[in-house]
This record gives structure tokens, C-alpha cells and sequence, in this order.
């Protein structure tokens, strides 16, 4: 009977210790589940990275969004400015071609008008030197030489018209600009959570560039010969303006009254300054351009018809110094590059405008708490003047001081241009 007992008291005890062996054997694996958790977002990033898209994708994007984030308007704003992004780049291809086609228009027909117009300069010349016994070489150096100034005169007014150096720089700036507002997007879906009103906002500044910058001639060419220089306005209008802020400055967000000071000073030396000096060099080079315009078809258009006249050998020294006129005005104009100088000014002119209506409607946002933190604003204003914030801060206390003693200033607020 004891024998028994014992018996069962092993077999009992060692089938419970196998049970709970048994039991405690699952317990093991769960020391090694955790560290493999890393492995989805370093294949992620090795993927993106493997693909270009480091730069762009934010490593976030597959996270699981936290208790109350709207991750659907989240991933669909960056769906959205992804494609805006497409565009951007698309943009930026087509300026650059059309560019470089408007660039070899430039070349092309201002060679071959000078060659026109100095062929049939040396025709006049030569057939000043003919005598009245040649009728029939006459006759045909005439005639060769009338119809190469009437194409010139042509082929000239059209180029005027056009002004493909002025194009040239159009598309230039556009790719710069397309370039810019690319980076920016960028900049958004990497460090920001973008949401629908960054979209319009990328959207509406995509298609006031396209309006500012025209791909087509026809229709929707930017006048070249306007009345007075107007800035390029290349930003979307604002829809409201808020009211001035009159009450006492807080610091807070960056913001102290001193350097609302500060940008108000450097807003008075653009107006006085930068902005006026490229308005004024501006029409300068416009009252140029159109002489020149004006002045190389009629001076070809002169010489045909002094060849086509009867007055003999004065009628053919008459256009030939007509034609080298032309020549040299065509010359000056396109080879020169006096239209891309105007579209220069024109965009100089726009560029200080967008830095001025930027500081403003800043300071014109009465919340300092819903302004762009007012250190990030300083240094950003400091940049695109090409200035160190201590430069930025000196250049505002001498517009103080000469504005109070009554004196003008003598520095522009710009160290690029």
C-alpha cells in the first residue's frame, strides 16, 4: 500500500512538473518580439532612399496616425501638393526649352537680317559706282537691293514686335520662380503637416506664375512696349487685408516693437530707394527700346525706296547709308539685349514689390501670435536683401535718423542688385 502511494506521488508529481513545464514553455518567445518592431520603417526609408524619394516623402507618412489626427485630410492634402508638385516640375521643363527656342530665334534672325541688310548695302554702294552705260546691271542691283530692304524692313518690324531677348528673360525668370515654389513644397511635406489650405495656396501660386510668365505669342504676350514700367507680379492678390495693428505690441512669437520698428524702416528705404531707382532705370531702357524699334524698320524702309527711286547714283548713296544705319540700330537692339534690360528692371521692380507687400501684410496682421515667428521673418527678409541681421537692424536706424534730420539716405536697402 505504501508501495502504491509513493508510486502515485511520482507519477503525480512528475506529470504536473511536465504540465507546467508544458504551461511556461510559450512564455520563452516573447523576449525576442521586440527588437524586429525597427524593421518595417528601416525597409521604408531603405526603399525611399533606394528610389530618390528621400528628400520628398517625410518618414512619417506611414505611421499610425495618434488618437484624434485627421490623417485622411493629412494623406490627401499630400496626395494633392504631390501632384501640384508634377506640375511645378513639368513647368520647369517647358520654360527652359522654350527658353533656349526663343534664345536661338534671337541669334538666328538678327544675323540674318544683318546679312540681308548689309548685301543689300553693298549692292547700293556698288551700283552708286556704276555708270549710266550698265542699264541692265543697274537694274538688276536695284532691284536685288530693293527687295532685301523690304524683307529686312519685315522681317525687322516683326522681331521688334516680339522682342525675343525680352522673351528669353521671361522664361528665364519663370524657371527660377517654378524652381523656387517647388522647393517650397518640398519643404512643406518634409517638416510641416500640410493641410487643404496649402494646397489652394500652392495652387493659386502655380497658376499666377502661368499668368505672369505666358507660354503662347498670341493673345496673351506680355506687352513690350507698355507706357510706363509696371512690376512683374508673379504672387496671387490677397482676397482681404487685415487692419492695421495700432494697439501695444507684445512680445510674443518673436515679435517686440522694436522690430516692427525695424521692418517698417526697411519697407520707407525700398520705396525710396530700390524701388523707385529700378522704376526710373526701367522707363529708361523702355524709351530706348522703342526708338530703337522704331528707328531700324524706317531706316530700311528708307533705303528701299531710295533704291527704287529714279534719282540715280544719290538715290543709291541715300541707301546705303540708310542701311548701315539699320544695321548698327538692329545691332545695338537685339545684339545689346536692350528688351531683356527692360524685363530685367521690370522683374527687379516686381521683386522689391513682393518684399514690401510681404513686410506689410505681416505687420498689418493684428494677432502676434498668427504671425511668421518674428526672429525666422527678420532673418528672412535679411537673406533676400543679401544683408546679415546686423546689417538689416543698422540700414533701419539710419533710414530713423534721416528721416528725422530730413536728410535723404544714401544706401539702397538691397545688396544683390
Amino acid at each position: 500500500m505504501a508501495s502504491l502511494q509513493a508510486s502515485n506521488f511520482i507519477v503525480s508529481s512528475s506529470s504536473s512538473k511536465q504540465i507546467h513545464a508544458a504551461i511556461s514553455v510559450p512564455k520563452l518567445p516573447r523576449i525576442r518580439l521586440s527588437p524586429p518592431k525597427l524593421q518595417p520603417k528601416m525597409l521604408s526609408e531603405e526603399v525611399n532612399t533606394r528610389h530618390g524619394f528621400i528628400n520628398t516623402v517625410p518618414k512619417d507618412v506611414h505611421r499610425t496616425p495618434l488618437v484624434g489626427e485627421t490623417s485622411s485630410v493629412s494623406m490627401a492634402a499630400l496626395q494633392q501638393l504631390y501632384a501640384i508638385l508634377e506640375a511645378v516640375a513639368d513647368r520647369v521643363e517647358m520654360h527652359q526649352n522654350i527658353g533656349e527656342q526663343r534664345d536661338n530665334w534671337n541669334t538666328l534672325l538678327l544675323n540674318s537680317i544683318n546679312m540681308m541688310t548689309l548685301t543689300a548695302t553693298t549692292m547700293a554702294g556698288v551700283s552708286a559706282t556704276i555708270g549710266g552705260g550698265a542699264g541692265a546691271s543697274l537694274l538688276g542691283l536695284k532691284l536685288a537691293s530693293t527687295a532685301l530692304f523690304l524683307s529686312a524692313t519685315g522681317m525687322l518690324a516683326l522681331m521688334n514686335k516680339i522682342q525675343p531677348s525680352q522673351l528669353v528673360e521671361e522664361q528665364r525668370n519663370a524657371t527660377r520662380l517654378f524652381k523656387q515654389l517647388g522647393n517650397q513644397i518640398k519643404t512643406l511635406v518634409d517638416v510641416g503637416s500640410p493641410t487643404q489650405d496649402d494646397v489652394n495656396d500652392a495652387m493659386e501660386k502655380v497658376l499666377a506664375l502661368d499668368k505672369a510668365y505666358p507660354l503662347p505669342l498670341l493673345g496673351v504676350m506680355l506687352e513690350k512696349f507698355p507706357e510706363n514700367l509696371q512690376p512683374a507680379v508673379w504672387w496671387p492678390m490677397p482676397t482681404h487685408k487685415e487692419k492695421q495693428f495700432k494697439g501695444e505690441v507684445k512680445s510674443d512669437n518673436g515679435w517686440t516693437k522694436e522690430l516692427e520698428m525695424e521692418m517698417r524702416q526697411v519697407v520707407e528705404v525700398i520705396k525710396r530707394k530700390d524701388s523707385e531707382d529700378y522704376e526710373r532705370l526701367g522707363n529708361k531702357a523702355l524709351k530706348i527700346n522703342k526708338v530703337l524699334a522704331k528707328s531700324g524698320p524706317l531706316l530700311t524702309g528708307i533705303a528701299a525706296l531710295a533704291m527704287g527711286s529714279s534719282n540715280g547714283a544719290w538715290g543709291a548713296i541715300m541707301a546705303a547709308g540708310a542701311g548701315a544705319l539699320a544695321s548698327t540700330v538692329s545691332t545695338f537692339e537685339h545684339g545689346g539685349q536692350v528688351g531683356m534690360v527692360f524685363e530685367m528692371y521690370r522683374n527687379n521692380a516686381g521683386f522689391f514689390k513682393l518684399v514690401q507687400e510681404s513686410i506689410e501684410s505681416t505687420l498689418d496682421e493684428s494677432d502676434v501670435g498668427r504671425r511668421e515667428n518674428g526672429e525666422l521673418f527678420e532673418m528672412k527678409v535679411a537673406l533676400q536683401l543679401g544683408r546679415s541681421i546686423s546689417e538689416l537692424r543698422e540700414l533701419a536706424k539710419k533710414s530713423r535718423y534721416s528721416r528725422v534730420e530730413g536728410t535723404p539716405i544714401d544706401e539702397f536697402a538691397s545688396k544683390l542688385f
